[in-house]
């Protein structure tokens, strides 16, 4: 475990924990690595789970896909972050949607159960974690928050500029680049990817934006 030791004291659910204590904390968790190949599934909807995954390398997307497989990206996870942890966590039984890895992934995955237990060892650090996993969870509340007021516009222009005007927010300027490609970018809008291509084409034209790929540049009229 110890070669995880640099992702995981970047990771926020052990900050404030120092990094000789992760490794024992670990162990306390009854922590275990796990290697997926892109597109892999980690988890499956309708899965039953009891651990939550800390990315250590890679990128996971949590999707829903409709009766038609229509598919729809929840949320991307990126190297430090968690992801399944409201799920583990809350005894939901099956999981409502999917997790799968969109490049070569590793991930670890920890006994859930055991940040709400009790600690049997008594770590002097079980108290700051499990402090950490509240705030993990507001955070993500309020980034699933966020999402909605972004897919509940009414048009694809309203959802790309309520998008990408909190992405320019969120990265202090108005060149950033975007953690998809179209495809899934119109499946975190939930629009039709000719749709949205089409309008980011008109969104160019008039001015409001430049992009390659996927960086973008914004400008005000």
């Amino acid at each position: 475990m110890k070669n995880f030791t640099p992702i995981l004291s970047a990771c926020r659910l052990f900050n404030g924990v120092k990094v000789a204590e992760v490794e024992k904390l670990l162990n306390c968790f009854n922590a275990r690595p796990r290697k997926f190949e892109k597109d892999a599934y980690i988890f499956m909807e309708n899965d039953e789970i009891s651990s939550m995954g800390i990315v250590i390398s890679g990128a996971v997307h949590l999707v829903r896909d409709d009766f038609w497989g229509n598919r729809a990206i929840i949320a991307r996870i990126t190297a430090g972050e968690i992801f399944a942890e409201s799920f583990a966590c809350g005894n939901i039984g099956r999981l409502p949607l999917s997790a799968i890895a969109v490049e070569k992934t590793e991930a670890l995955f920890i006994n859930a159960q055991k940040i709400s237990a009790v600690c049997a060892s008594a770590c002097q650090f079980h108290t700051k974690i499990l402090n950490n996993m509240i705030l993990e969870l507001a955070k993500k509340n309020i980034t699933l928050i966020n999402k909605i007021q972004h897919i509940t516009q009414r048009t694809t222009r309203e959802k790309l500029i309520s998008y990408l005007s909190s992405e320019a927010n969120v990265k202090g300027a108005p060149d950033f680049d975007l953690p998809f490609n179209r495809q899934e970018l119109a499946e975190f809008l939930s629009v039709d990817r000719s749709a949205l291509s089409a309008e980011l084409g008109r969104m160019k034209k008039a001015g409001l934006l430049t992009f390659r790929k996927n960086h973008f540049s914004l400008f005000k009229k």
